[in-house]
């Protein structure tokens, strides 16, 4: 029941002792201020890095050929070769139950691009159907490469919506329209999109990809590519995978096997752990400090209760005297030791929660490692019910203290 003399007594304490009441109140907002805002500050920048990644396959790994650095069955160091189908072929067949998706690739060298009287360079390359599955690029209009365009050869392109913008007029539809590379024409049959953020989605868009065939074709290379990329199933483990597929090259193209150089990879997988990694250890780092910064709050409004105690130790033996019960002292402290933190940590809570999210309307997209910094609703209500409750424990021992005073030594209290 709402007991109007204690809460009249509460507010008459704190106007009493403005300063002393703020101070406290600061420690308490301060706390709960830097724990939530770490936290959100934590996570815009885990968002960021994430949106850095986009859609691309965490389990997934590249490789390709470099000179070899160790001689091998009579032939010399500084060799060079090259990878082909049959390659891709032989690791299909034998990790087949390890790889989901597998697309090679071959760069298309002088990559300028024209429409009409408009020219410019982009990255042209030949791909496979699976690529979309694996890069962070997902069809904007029309279609992506099929299997037929591969076995036929065909002319034509899939290109990104930069290579639009800047070949073609606002408005103009691209689909069914022809750009010219090297004297070719090809058929643009799909706009790309990717699902990265930043300058990266930029440059994913500045791209024409070509089916692999065609600019193995073009390029008079048959068979040859330039490097692959693996998408694993979820629960392989990417690198166990790479240092096989690795062996298996090695022995195909006569490479010493203790040749580190001749086969270059990057673990997309282990890239990711190393990362996941480092925001865990930010997340205890966060829960570190805002903790210690709560716990100090907290403290400080327990130290204020024992010195409220202290000072009104001849009126609490008055009250005492008068027939008042240790409940009732008890909770008369309890309560202003409860309000006190709620308030003030209600305060610093709205605080946090409002300067992030300022920052998330205003950034937008203007730092690539730095993105929608939120923070969860239940950890909010939860920070708050752990500092009321701590702030209810440390008035607990003033409460108590007051609680077993002596009425005949409180009234000789000076």
């Amino acid at each position: 029941m709402f007991d109007y003399d204690k809460w009249q007594e509460i507010f008459n304490t704190i106007a009493k002792h403005k300063l002393r009441t703020g101070l406290t109140a600061l420690g308490v907002f301060w706390g709960i201020f830097m724990l939530v805002f770490l936290m959100g500050a934590g996570n815009g920048l885990q968002n960021g890095v994430n949106g850095l990644f986009g859609g691309h396959a965490k389990n997934s790994v590249y490789m390709g050929s470099n000179r070899t650095s160790l001689p091998y069955k009579g032939m010399k160091p500084g060799r060079n070769f090259s990878l082909d189908n049959d390659d891709v072929m032989a690791i299909r067949e034998n990790f087949g139950e390890e790889i989901s998706h597998m697309a090679p690739r071959l760069w298309m060298p002088g990559g300028a691009v024209s429409h009409g009287d408009k020219s410019a360079s982009f990255d042209v390359r030949g791909d496979m159907p699976d690529l979309v599955h694996i890069n962070a690029l997902e069809v904007y209009q029309g279609r992506f490469l099929n299997q037929l365009d591969i076995e036929s050869k065909r002319k034509i392109a899939i290109v990104g919506r930069e290579v639009v913008k800047a070949l073609f007029e606002e408005g103009q539809e691209a689909i069914g329209e022809y750009i010219k590379l090297r004297g070719t024409e090809f058929k643009i049959v799909g706009i790309l999109k990717s699902n990265r953020r930043g300058e990266q989605a930029v440059e994913d868009e500045k791209t024409v990809l070509l089916p692999l065939s065609t600019v193995q074709q073009l390029r008079n290379r048959p068979g040859q590519i330039g490097w692959f990329v693996c998408a694993m199933y979820p629960s392989v483990d990417v690198g166990i995978v790479e240092e096989k597929i690795k062996k298996l090259l090695k022995d195909r193209h006569n490479i010493h096997p203790d040749d580190n150089r001749a086969i270059w990879s990057d673990n997309i997988q282990e890239e990711y752990r190393q990362i996941t990694g480092l925001f865990t250890g930010i997340t205890v780092l966060v829960w570190f400090v805002g903790i210690g910064s709560l716990l100090a709050g907290v403290i400080g409004v327990g130290n204020i209760m024992l010195i409220l105690v202290k000072e009104r130790t001849k009126e609490i033996g008055i009250r005492k005297a008068l027939g008042a019960t240790p409940s009732s002292i008890v909770s008369m402290i309890l309560m202003e030791s409860v309000f006190l933190t709620t308030i003030a940590g209600y305060l610093g809570l709205a605080c946090s929660v409002g300067i992030l999210f300022i920052m998330s309307q205003f950034m937008g997209d203007a730092t690539a490692f730095f993105s929608n910094p939120e923070i969860d609703l239940g950890i909010c209500l939860l920070s708050l019910g752990i500092l009321v409750v701590c702030g209810a424990l440390t008035g607990l021992i003033p409460a108590m203290q007051a609680a077993n005073v002596n009425p005949v030594i409180a009234l000789k209290d000076e």
